[in-house]
């Protein structure tokens, strides 16, 4: 409580350092999103139309789930930037001429999907809203 009697607004106070358990966890979904994001560009490429499905399926429900075990939007974009991370380097051509993603409609549904898959899960995931009861917050 305030000196006024008012309850303090949970969006007002000061950001605190993450505990070294949801570093971890985020340190994981990083890990795991970047495993999706390479066995998604195998099974992207492999089984066209069901395996970017399948890829594209992986990656959301990693992503939303990331987001739903942590509670926050930093828990979804873990994993995306993981995959990301990940299908970036994925794309990248060898000296030798070798690459993993060729040029076709299936691995630029693949990157964009997945990035838009992303930004979805990351906008929809839970942030920090205020507990109490379900009143307007400006009162």
């Amino acid at each position: 409580m305030t000196p006024t009697g008012k309850q303090p607004n949970a969006l007002a106070q000061p950001l605190t350092l993450p505990s070294a358990g949801r570093v971890a966890a985020y340190l994981g979904l990083l890990v795991l999103g970047a495993m999706t994001g390479a066995a998604g560009g195998l099974v992207q490429g492999g089984l066209f139309p069901g395996g970017l499905l399948l890829a594209l399926a992986a990656a959301a429900g990693l992503f939303v789930g990331g987001g739903w075990a942590t509670g926050t939007r930093a828990g979804a974009l873990a994993p995306a930037a993981g995959w990301l991370i990940a299908v970036v380097l994925l794309t990248a051509s060898r000296p030798e001429g070798d690459f993993l993603f060729g040029a076709g409609v299936g691995s630029y549904l693949f990157l964009l999907g997945g990035m838009g898959i992303a930004v979805i899960c990351a906008t929809l995931a839970p942030g920090r809203q205020p507990g109490g009861p379900g009143a307007r917050l400006g009162q």
